[in-house]
Order: C-alpha cells, then sequence, then structure tokens
C-alpha cells in the first residue's frame, strides 16, 4: 500500500497540513508516501505586487485561525517575496535524489524556514542552507538541484499533478493493489477526516 502526496513546499495549507498528516502516518506507519511536487507557481524574477502579497499573507492569518500554528509575518516586511514555488519543488526532488525517504526532511526544512524563520526560498542560497541542515551536501545538492534529470523528474510530477487532477493542495491520493488512485483529501483537511475516509475505501 502506498499514498500520493500531491503538495508545493511554498502553499501555506500545505504547511497548516503537515501536523495532520504526521498524526494520520503515525498511525498507518506502514504505508509508504511518494511525494510529488505539484509546482504553485512558476520561475519568475519578478517581485511580487502588492495586491498579491496581501492577498497571499491574508492567508498566513486565515490558517493560523484554522489550524493554530503559527507563522512569523515578517517575512513580508523582510523580504522581496516573489510568486515562484518552482525552485523549493525542485528541491525537494534533489534532496530525495541524493538520500533516499529525505523528502519529508526537506519539506519540513523549507517550511520552517519560510513560515517560521522569515526566509525566502525561492531564493537558491535559502534552499542550500535547507539541504545542509539535513545532512546533504552543498556542493552535492546544488550539482542535482541545477541538472537535467532533476528537471525531468520535476515535469514528470507536474504531469502526474495533471493525471489525478489535483487542482488544490494538499491532496493525499490512496493507491490501490490495482493502482487506481483515491482521493483522501483534496485540500485542507483533518486527521480524523483522512482516516475516516481511508477506512471507507479499504473497507469497500
Amino acid at each position: 500500500m502506498r499514498l500520493l502526496y500531491v503538495m508545493d513546499p511554498m502553499c501555506a495549507w500545505c504547511y497548516g497540513f503537515e501536523p495532520e498528516l504526521e498524526e494520520f502516518l503515525k498511525k498507518n506507519s506502514s504505508i509508504e508516501v511518494d511525494w510529488i511536487m505539484g509546482g504553485l507557481a512558476v520561475d519568475t524574477n519578478y517581485p511580487m505586487d502588492e495586491k498579491l502579497k496581501q492577498t497571499i499573507s491574508s492567508y498566513w492569518y486565515e490558517i493560523e485561525k484554522k489550524t493554530h500554528l503559527t507563522f512569523n509575518h515578517d517575512f513580508w516586511k523582510l523580504n522581496t517575496p516573489y510568486r515562484s514555488t518552482y525552485p523549493a519543488c525542485r528541491a525537494i526532488i534533489s534532496a530525495e535524489s541524493l538520500k533516499t525517504r529525505s523528502a519529508h526532511q526537506m519539506v519540513k526544512a523549507i517550511q520552517s524556514a519560510y513560515y517560521l524563520e522569515a526566509k525566502n526560498p525561492s531564493l537558491e542560497e535559502t534552499l542550500v542552507a535547507c539541504a545542509s541542515s539535513i545532512g546533504l551536501d552543498e556542493n552535492q545538492f546544488l550539482e542535482v538541484f541545477k541538472s537535467e534529470e532533476t528537471e525531468e523528474q520535476f515535469q514528470q510530477h507536474l504531469r502526474l499533478t495533471y493525471q489525478l487532477q489535483a487542482r488544490a493542495f494538499p491532496a493525499l491520493f490512496y493507491i490501490d493493489d490495482k493502482n487506481q488512485a483515491h482521493p483522501l483529501t483534496l485540500g485542507y483537511t483533518q486527521a480524523a477526516n483522512l482516516e475516516q475516509r481511508f477506512n471507507n475505501i479499504k473497507g469497500k
């Protein structure tokens, strides 16, 4: 049995979902999870406009109320935000290539840097620091991060996201013995709802 988790490390709702996912996985520890990078926002060097900054920053307050997690709102004062999450997605794929089953570690490192330490994961230097924090060699990470192989893997992730019709993140799918994908959630939900949905699918 396995799960496909379609997400983006710079998706604030995915950050909010993290404790719920971890609670669910603790109860279902035998299930393997494949981390699929859905890619929220393409590469760009253009700073985010004020309207978009206000929109995204408002989500952080909404998620705080819903999940009781905290965000470091100083991010918006200390950084020049870019609407560019593809680099962070490539960073997850790169980490997994260098160290099997490290995708989750890297996701948590990026989320911590972004939402708690007010660092900018659209920047290469932040991603390198995150890789180092989970024990990866910085030079090796950069080489893999910039490689054609990583880009091709990322494109495969994007194609799979499209095939699954995962239009909202976080999106979690259970893959049954016939290789059929069953959505456990398409968007934020709590661990109890995941468990109920999972048991319903298994019981069919």
